[in-house]
């Protein structure tokens, strides 16, 4: 049966650096991938607006995931055929799994008032406070905020108090996770979940069940990414430590970070799956 290849990458801190969100030091390993046609799928906290626009600058033209797996979108006639449960919608095929933006918004104007100036997020902050929070410039703010499904939030508080914010989001439904800098609040969903979706989308579209998929992530929000593949790519970070990944096997560690971790820890695993090819 044939084997097919396919790499699920986050973005921030893996693919691309943590601080200029350059992924030039991983561009040897991309090409490589795209030697052999491996499709490789951004997974990512990211909007649609701004995953377009990255995959714009690397002239991928795959699926990708966004806002931490609340929304699955397919370039529409990227497959022979468009997949069971998707919506057609300005361009894509897509399979949404959370509550619209709005539902977050609402729970977090009642959370207000009880951590009050204990917490901001991009709906309140506009695209001038995004960019003094994140560095990003004003036009790549402004994408941050063209969110869909959730909403990030950045912690002001105690560790204490935010153990309690994110048990009152719990309560209210939500299923808040934690990146490298902030509290995707959205519905029940997951990169890991994303991940198994489109990994059997493939493998129905191929015909073949047998997949060898990587996942790289450098975050708590991508746990469950990493634990949904068969190997797991944990990159490096220059701003914490390694995300505690519950496996024992199928497990890669950067020694580089970011983007060059990425490099790094994607070549180890074309040579132990695709040996004869040469590079």
């Amino acid at each position: 049966m044939t084997l097919g290849l396919l790499v699920f990458t986050d973005l921030d801190g893996s693919l691309l650096d943590h601080h200029d969100y350059s992924y030039a030091a991983a561009q040897p390993a991309l090409d490589r991938l795209a030697r052999l046609e491996v499709p490789v799928i951004p997974v990512t906290s990211k909007t649609r607006a701004e995953v377009e626009q990255v995959r714009e600058l690397l002239g991928n033209r795959h699926p990708f995931v966004a806002e931490n797996g609340a929304a699955v979108f397919i370039p529409e006639g990227y497959l022979p055929q468009q997949p069971a449960g998707t919506d057609q919608r300005d361009g894509y095929w897509v399979a949404a799994s959370c509550p619209p933006r709005s539902r977050w918004l609402d729970c977090l104007a009642t959370l207000a008032t009880e951590f009050p100036g204990e917490f901001d997020n991009f709906a309140e902050a506009g695209p001038e406070g995004i960019a003094a929070m994140t560095g990003l410039t004003l036009e790549q703010a402004r994408l941050a905020n063209t969110r869909e499904y959730s909403e990030p939030v950045r912690w002001l508080g105690s560790p204490e108090r935010k153990a309690q914010f994110v048990a009152a989001l719990r309560e209210a439904g939500a299923n808040p996770l934690q990146g490298g800098r902030f509290l995707a609040v959205a519905g029940d969903c997951d990169k890991g979940r994303a991940l198994a979706w489109l990994r059997s989308t493939f493998a129905a579209a191929w015909g073949t069940m047998e997949i060898a998929d990587l996942a790289a992530g450098d975050s708590g929000n991508d746990v469950a990414m990493l634990e949904a593949a068969q190997t797991a790519l944990v990159i490096r970070s220059p701003v914490h430590d390694f995300p505690e990944v519950n496996r024992t096997g199928g497990v890669i560690y950067s020694t580089a970070t970011g983007p060059a971790g990425w490099a790094e820890g994607v070549n180890r695993w074309l040579d132990q799956v695709a040996p004869d090819e040469h590079t």
